[in-house]
C-alpha cells in the first residue's frame, strides 16, 4: 500500500514554481521597456539634453548595440558563475545605468549608459530561458517559458505607453527613476524567491564553434531572423501603416489589441509548447503569412486591419516561447551560448526591420509592407519546415529535448 501510494505521489508533477517565473518575467519586462521607453520620450529626451530628436534617438541604437555586441562575451564570462549571481548582476546593471540616465545632464553619458543597459539586458535575455527550464521538470519546461516570457507582450502593450506617460507628466527623467525603483524590488524578489544553480564546469562548457555545429541550432536562428524580421517591418513602422489604411489616430488602440492578442498568444502557447510545438510554429508562421496576403489585398479597410492586427499579435505572443525552446533543445549543454546567439540574432532584426521597413516607406510606400513580410514568412516556414528531425523535431518536446 505505501509503495503503491509512493509511485502515485511520484508520478504528480511537482507546481509550477509560479512566483520565481514572475521574476524572471519580471526581469524581461525591465528589459523591454528600458529599450523602448526612449521612443516615447524622444522630444522631451531631446530638449532636456539639448540634442536633436534624431540623436535623442540614438539612445535606443546605443542600448541595441550593446546587446549585440556584449550578449555573447559576457554569456560565455559567466558561464561558471552561480546562475543567480548572474541574474542579479543584470538587474544591478539596470539600476546602475537607468539611474545614471535619469540623472545625466550630458548626451554622451547617457549614451554610455545606454550602451551597458543594454550589455546587461544581452546577458540578461541569454540567462532567462535556461533558468526558466532549470526551475522544473523536462516536461514542464515549455510552460515554464511561457510564464517567464510574459513580461515581453505586457511591456509592450502597457509598459512603454505608461511609461510615457508618466514621462509627459512627471518628466522623462521620472520615467527611468521609476525603472530603477523598479529594480530594487525585483532585487529582493529575486534573493528571497529565486533558487540558485551553479554554473557549467569547465567540462561541461561547450565552444561557440560547437554550439553553431549543433543540429538544430542554425535552423532555428535562421527562422527567428526571418519571423522576427517580418514582425519588426510592421511593429517598427505600424504608425505609417495604420496612416495608409485611415487609422492613423489610432495607434494606440491598434498597439493596445496586439498586446492583449499577444498575451492570449502565450497563454495558448503554454498549454501547446510541450507536445505541440512544431505544429505550433508552422501554423504561427503560416497564419502569419495568410493576414500579410489578406493586408496586401484588403489594407484599406480599417475592419480587416483590427482583425488582422489581432490575428497578428496572437501569432507573435508565443513567438518567444516558441523559438528558444527548439533552441535550447537542439543546443543542449550548449543552451547558454545558443540563447545569447538568438539574442544577437533577435537585435539584430529589431535594427534590420528598422533598415528594412524605412527604405520600403521611402522608395515605394507602407503598403508594400505586408509583401514584404509574407516573402519573410514564406522563407522562415520553408526552413522550420525542413528542419523536422533537427530544431523543430516532431512529436512530444520532452521526448526530444534530450534532457
Amino acid at each position: 500500500m505505501t509503495s503503491s501510494n509512493a509511485s502515485t505521489d511520484s508520478a504528480i508533477p511537482a507546481p509550477l514554481p509560479v512566483t520565481a517565473l514572475l521574476a524572471l518575467a519580471m526581469t524581461g519586462f525591465i528589459c523591454i521597456v528600458t529599450e523602448t521607453l526612449p521612443a516615447g520620450l524622444l522630444p522631451y529626451m531631446s530638449e532636456g539634453l539639448g540634442v536633436t530628436p534624431a540623436l535623442a534617438g540614438q539612445t535606443v541604437t546605443a542600448y541595441a548595440l550593446g546587446s549585440v555586441l556584449a550578449a555573447i562575451p559576457l554569456t560565455i564570462a559567466t558561464q561558471q558563475w552561480r546562475r543567480r549571481n548572474v541574474l542579479l548582476l543584470t538587474i544591478v546593471g539596470f539600476l546602475l545605468f537607468n539611474s545614471v540616465t535619469a540623472l545625466s545632464n550630458h548626451y554622451t553619458l547617457t549614451l554610455v549608459a545606454r550602451f551597458f543597459a543594454g550589455a546587461a539586458a544581452g546577458l540578461a535575455w541569454s540567462l532567462l530561458a535556461g533558468y526558466a527550464r532549470r526551475m522544473v521538470q523536462p516536461e514542464q519546461q515549455g510552460r515554464a517559458m511561457a510564464i517567464a516570457m510574459v513580461g515581453t507582450p505586457i511591456a509592450l502593450s502597457l509598459g512603454v505607453p505608461l511609461g510615457t506617460w508618466m514621462g509627459g507628466m512627471l518628466g522623462w527623467r521620472t520615467a527611468f527613476a521609476a525603472m530603477s525603483a523598479l529594480t530594487v524590488v525585483l532585487i529582493v524578489w529575486v534573493l528571497v524567491k529565486v533558487p540558485d544553480y551553479p554554473g557549467q564546469s569547465p567540462s561541461q562548457r561547450v565552444p561557440l564553434r560547437k554550439v553553431l555545429g549543433t543540429p538544430g541550432v542554425r535552423p532555428v536562428l535562421a527562422t527567428v531572423m526571418a519571423w522576427m524580421l517580418a514582425h519588426n517591418i510592421l511593429y517598427t513602422y505600424v504608425a505609417p501603416f495604420a496612416a495608409h489604411a485611415g487609422l492613423g489616430h489610432r495607434v494606440d488602440m491598434l498597439l493596445l489589441i496586439f498586446g492583449a492578442a499577444a498575451m492570449a498568444g502565450i497563454a495558448l502557447t503554454g498549454k501547446l509548447v510541450e507536445r505541440h510545438l512544431r505544429s505550433t510554429v508552422l501554423v504561427s508562421l503560416a497564419t502569419f503569412f495568410a493576414i500579410c496576403v489578406v493586408l496586401a489585398v484588403l489594407q484599406s479597410l480599417p475592419a480587416v486591419v483590427y482583425v488582422c492586427v489581432a490575428i497578428w499579435g496572437l501569432t507573435f505572443g508565443g513567438a518567444a516561447t516558441l523559438l528558444q525552446t527548439a533552441l535550447a533543445d537542439s543546443a543542449g549543454e550548449g543552451a547558454d551560448v545558443a540563447l545569447s546567439l538568438n539574442v544577437v540574432a533577435w537585435n539584430s532584426v529589431i535594427a534590420g526591420g528598422g533598415v528594412a521597413g524605412g527604405l520600403l516607406l521611402d522608395r515605394w510606400g507602407a503598403q508594400t509592407f505586408p509583401a514584404a513580410m509574407a516573402l519573410l514568412l514564406a522563407v522562415g516556414f520553408v526552413i522550420a519546415w525542413r528542419a523536422r528531425r533537427h530544431g523543430f523535431a516532431a512529436g512530444e518536446r520532452s521526448a526530444v529535448a534530450g534532457h
